[in-house]
């Protein structure tokens, strides 16, 4: 018997190299979960019908002695994510029936280790959005209370491994869609550092804050995965070499900044303070060095996010037009077509954005907005390179509450945004973070799971594997 609770990537390569069980049987193990559970949480849009085939590919792999650190793993999707001759949506009717011509280098990497792709996961529709509401395939349910969201917009591919439907999951992270969900159902999330992992095959939200990073139980099965599909890639020319930026000296003493300031803002939970503030007590325990930094234009970091999101937005967004692939609306002419396809493919959110990145992108406009928001992100970025130069790692929350009710924010776009105050800072400099679980915290009658954010320096996600396993006890 194969318990798939507990288990872990790195205790089921030893346990599969071992022949304590089979790939085959392992993948039939979360199979079976996936039937009972995915009614009710809609973790998974679609499960693959070769996933026994793929496992059985990964059995003979095995035999041969020639498995990898991944190579029988059964590993959840996220639904932007391109799998050659399968489904792929992004969420959005606009894109029903759609079938990935190619797949992503992600892919290509996890092939090449033999993983298992269970199937195809929930999210918001063209990643946009902070719980997994906006998806036109129905709501994500958190699995931990089904009453509440699992975070977005990965927040199926979350789901999936919090229900025992994946060992682990690929998801993707603009501005805490990785991180946030991990923190709400008590996952850990790494969004890597821009340019480490290929968006080639990604279908692309904001091109210049997109990453693909893991959702797993642990930080050592994070650390496998991102191992497994980072590099440099020919088709993204995003992605840096290992020459590209200098290599850290190795220090005695890690010192762990917080930046206490952004913490005195309205609008976090009493809660996830104290949370915070017993984290960090802990990481003092462990021989961390604590010290208090200032970020001084941090407050901008939501406004220049949300200036810039859009304005990519409105640009990625105009290739699905109903004409080349996805849903087609005829029309009376053909800027008929296009409004209706578009009016009918996209959902309230995604047709949101557009007009907010077309408006910040409009004559007149531009200098005003986009070109002020590039500015300050500079300066952002800025702010947090000076940090460095006297800190290892940046500490804060991973979110301003433990998950919320389903329903709840959907009526306050602006509040929904304003979640997002700790994560997007990472994806305005392009530096790593991972969210790791801090404990729970009391909602109502259930104890809820938060997180604990770590940002480290451009190419540093070692420091975040070092000290996350440490304060996990791996």
């Amino acid at each position: 018997m194969i318990d798939i609770h507990v288990l872990t990537i790195a205790e089921a390569r030893k346990k599969l190299d071992a022949k304590e069980f089979t790939a085959v049987d392992l993948a039939s193990a979360y199979l079976a979960e996936i039937e009972k559970r995915n009614p009710e949480v809609n973790a998974y849009l679609g499960v693959y019908d070769d996933v026994l085939d793929q496992a059985r590919r990964a059995d003979e792999r095995i035999a041969r002695t020639e498995a990898s650190a991944l190579t029988g793993i059964p590993l959840g999707i996220k639904d932007n994510i391109l799998v050659s001759g399968k489904h792929a949506s992004a969420a959005s009717k606009i894109l029903e029936g759609f079938i990935a011509p190619y797949d992503a280098t992600v892919i290509s990497k996890l092939k090449m280790h033999d993983a298992v792709f269970v199937g195809r996961t929930n999210m918001d529709e063209f990643a946009m959005g902070g719980s997994t509401e906006n998806s036109a395939y129905g709501v994500t349910r958190n699995p931990l209370d089904i009453t509440r969201v699992p975070g977005g917009s990965s927040g199926g591919s979350a789901a999936a491994v919090a229900m025992d439907g994946a060992l682990g999951a690929l998801g993707s992270d603009t501005g805490g869609s990785i991180r946030m969900p991990a923190a709400f159902c008590g996952l850990v999330g790494l969004k890597p550092t821009y340019g480490a992992v290929s968006r080639y095959g990604l279908m692309a939200m904001g091109s210049s804050l997109d990453c693909i990073g893991p959702l797993t139980k642990t930080v050592t099965d994070a650390e496998i995965i991102f191992r497994a599909i980072r590099g440099n890639d020919l088709l993204d020319s995003t992605t840096y070499t290992e020459t590209t930026y200098p290599k850290p000296t190795k220090k005695e003493k890690i010192i762990v900044g917080v930046p206490y300031h952004l913490l005195e803002q309205d609008g976090i939970d009493t809660s996830v303070r104290k949370n915070f503030n017993e984290s960090i007590q802990k990481l003092k325990d462990q021989g961390y060095e604590i010290r208090d930094i200032s970020l001084p234009n941090i407050g901008y970091s939501l406004a220049v996010y949300y200036i810039i999101m859009p304005a990519e937005v409105s640009s990625n967004m105009s290739r699905f037009d109903g004409v080349r692939f996805g849903l087609h609306v005829d029309g009376v002419n053909l800027l008929d077509d296009y409004m209706k396809s578009r009016g009918q493919g996209f959902g309230k959110e995604v047709r949101r954005r557009i007009l907010i990145g077309t408006y910040v992108l409009s004559t007149g406009y531009y200098d005003s907005y986009y070109g002020k928001a590039l500015s300050m992100r500079q300066k952002i970025t800025d702010n947090f390179t000076e940090a460095f130069k006297t800190v290892d790692i940046i500490a804060t929350p991973t979110t301003t509450s433990p998950a919320f009710k389903i329903g709840e924010k959907t009526h306050d776009p602006l509040s929904m945004y304003l979640a997002d105050i700790f994560t997007v800072t990472a994806n305005i400099t392009g530096m790593p973070a991972i969210s790791i679980p801090s404990g729970t915290v009391s909602v109502g009658e259930k104890d809820m799971p938060v997180g604990l954010q770590l940002i480290a320096p451009h190419d540093s996600e070692h420091i975040l594997f070092a000290v996350g396993k440490k304060f996990l006890g791996e």
